[in-house]
């Protein structure tokens, strides 16, 4: 039996890291990479790699940070610790979104669609540790997910992008 989704990811809403609201329907025609960040992760430089990976396929993909201190208390800073830290030490011009929970009782909705099949159509997740991937076609589909090991210039997430 197949599930079907019961909404769409641009029907979620989250802020970016300085409260604006971000339109998920603006991105429509591109993918989204959503990645649960943190600036004290030893998966961390894998920001620089998320920045290479917008820059080289920006005509058909958004990068999209979420911080979250789920994971070792690795994201501890406020919003304006975490921006300058992402632009001081990556270069990071991709959107961060504000800090959230991508797992418990507290699980903010956009991780509740990326990772529950119900919500999402395809497939059920957990969400493991930070820097963990999830890839949204360019209808708003769930594609696939990847996890922090997973460079963001792998093959494995490029071969959707070309």
């Amino acid at each position: 039996m197949i599930a079907t989704a019961t909404q769409s990811v641009y029907d979620i809403k989250i802020k970016t890291l300085q409260g604006q609201p971000i339109d998920f329907q603006q991105f429509k025609g591109k993918k989204i990479l959503f990645v649960n960040v943190a600036s004290k992760c030893g998966f961390t430089p894998q920001y620089r790699a998320l920045q290479e990976l917008q820059d080289t396929y920006k005509n058909n993909l958004v990068v999209i940070g979420v911080p979250c201190n789920q994971f070792g208390n690795q994201e501890p800073g406020n919003a304006n610790t975490i921006q300058e830290f992402c632009e001081i030490n990556y270069g990071v011009s991709f959107i961060i979104t504000e800090k959230i929970d991508v797992k418990g009782s507290a699980q903010h909705p956009l991780y509740a669609w990326l990772t529950n099949k119900s919500l999402n159509g395809k497939q059920n997740s957990n969400v493991r540790w930070n820097f963990q991937k999830y890839l949204v076609d360019e209808n708003g589909g769930f594609l696939d997910y990847y996890f922090s090991i997973t460079k963001p210039m792998s093959t494995r997430i490029t071969k959707h992008l070309k």
